[in-house]
C-alpha cells in the first residue's frame, strides 16, 4: 500500500469535519471519495497530505508513519505526492509564466539541471496536451480546461508516485469535463500513479475510479470497489446518491425518491447513525447507536433494505456515464494539443 489513514479525525473547536476516517491506497489504484458538500472530503484530502495537521490518527506513506513529522522533514514527501485543486483560476499564481508555475517544483527539490528542467517542462506540457509555446504566457490567457491541464502538469513535475485531485472537474463544462477526465486516467494508467480522487459526481467516479467511498457528515458509510457498489449499493445514503442522478427517459423518472433535508451541522451531529435524521428506514437502534463499518457498510439494516431496482439505477449511472463517453473518445492528449495550437 502506498497510503494507509487510520481512524483520521479533524475538529475545528467543536465542529467535526472529519471523524475517524481510515483509508487505503495501493500503488496504481484510484479510490473516488465522494458524497455531498461539506461532508469532508477536501479535509481529508488536505489531511493525508498534511496541507493541514490531523487532531487523531495515523497517516503512513509507503510504510513510513508521517503524521507527526516536523515540517523539516515532510521535504521528502513532498516531493513524492502531487494534487490538483478544484478551482483552475485561484490554484495558480498569476504572475508566474506557464513554464516557470511548472519549473518550480522541480527547483525546490533540486531535481536535475537547469537543462534538464526545462527540458522536463516541456514534455510534461506535451503530456498535458499543451504546446512549448505556451511556456511562455500566464495563467489568464488560457481557458478553465487549459488551465486544469496547467495545473496536472505541475503536479506531475516532481514525479510523485500518490496524486490527489480535489473536484478538478466541478468548475468546468462537461465538454472540459471529459477531456481532464480522460487525460487523468491516461496519465494514471501510463505512469501506475495512485491516485485520491474526490468528487460528487458518480458518472465521472464511475468513468475513472476502481474502489469507492462513500462519506457522510465527517465519515465513511460505504466502501467497495466500483463494480460491487454500483451493482448492489447497500447504504441507504448510497442509493440515494444514484436516486440523484437525472434520467433522460420520462416514463422512468421518480422510479427512486431522492434524498430530502439538508446535511446536518457538523457542530452538533445527531446522536447514534448520523444518517438517520433523513434516513427512510431509520428505527430506534439507529437514533440510539452509531454503527461501526464493518464489511465496507455502516448501517445497521443494510440485510434488510427493500430490492433496489437496480436495472434503473444502472441506466442511471450508465447514463451519467456516457455523457462524459461520448466526449473522451475526443480527448485524448494528440486532439488536445490540435485543438491548442488551433487556439494559438
Amino acid at each position: 500500500m502506498i497510503l494507509q489513514a487510520e481512524n483520521l479525525t479533524k475538529h475545528y473547536g467543536p465542529v467535526r469535519a472529519v471523524d475517524g476516517v481510515s483509508l487505503h491506497i495501493a500503488r496504481g489504484e484510484t479510490l473516488a471519495l465522494v458524497g455531498e458538500s461539506g461532508c469532508g472530503k477536501s479535509t481529508t484530502a488536505r489531511l493525508v497530505l498534511r496541507l493541514i495537521e490531523p487532531t487523531g490518527g495515523t497517516i503512513r506513506f509507503d510504510g513510513e508513519d508521517i503524521t507527526r513529522l516536523p515540517p523539516g522533514r515532510l521535504k521528502p514527501f513532498r516531493r513524492r505526492t502531487g494534487v490538483v485543486f478544484q478551482d483552475p483560476y485561484a490554484s495558480l499564481n498569476p504572475r508566474l509564466r506557464v513554464g516557470d508555475t511548472i519549473l518550480e517544483p522541480m527547483q525546490v527539490h533540486g531535481l536535475g539541471s537547469a537543462a534538464e528542467q526545462r527540458a522536463r517542462m516541456r514534455e510534461l506540457l506535451g503530456l498535458v496536451g499543451l504546446a512549448p509555446f505556451h511556456a511562455e504566457r500566464y495563467p489568464h490567457e488560457f481557458s478553465g480546461g487549459q488551465r486544469q491541464r496547467i495545473g496536472i502538469a505541475r503536479a506531475l513535475a516532481a514525479g510523485p508516485e500518490l496524486l490527489v485531485c480535489d473536484e478538478p472537474v466541478s468548475a468546468l463544462d462537461v465538454t472540459i469535463q471529459a477531456q481532464v477526465i480522460n487525460l487523468l486516467r491516461d496519465l494514471q494508467r501510463r505512469l501506475g500513479l495512485a491516485t485520491l480522487f474526490i468528487a460528487h459526481d458518480l458518472g465521472v467516479v464511475k468513468h475513472l475510479a476502481d474502489r469507492v467511498a462513500v462519506m457522510y457528515l465527517g465519515r465513511i458509510v460505504e466502501l467497495a470497489d466500483k463494480r460491487s457498489l454500483f451493482a448492489n449499493p447497500r447504504h441507504p445514503y448510497t442509493r440515494a446518491l444514484l436516486a440523484a442522478i437525472p434520467h433522460p427517459d420520462p416514463a422512468r423518472r421518480g422510479m427512486l425518491r431522492p434524498l430530502g433535508g439538508d446535511l446536518p451541522s457538523a457542530a452538533n451531529p445527531p446522536p447514534g447513525c448520523r444518517f438517520h435524521t433523513r434516513c427512510p428506514h431509520a428505527t430506534e437502534i439507529c437514533r440510539r447507536n452509531d454503527p461501526p463499518l464493518l464489511d465496507g457498510i455502516a448501517c445497521h439494516h443494510h440485510r434488510e433494505l427493500p430490492a433496489m431496482d437496480m436495472a434503473y439505477a444502472g441506466a442511471l449511472s450508465e447514463t451519467a456515464t456516457r455523457r462524459l463517453a461520448r466526449y473522451a473518445d475526443a480527448a485524448s492528449a494528440r486532439s488536445i494539443g490540435a485543438a491548442a495550437e488551433r487556439d494559438a
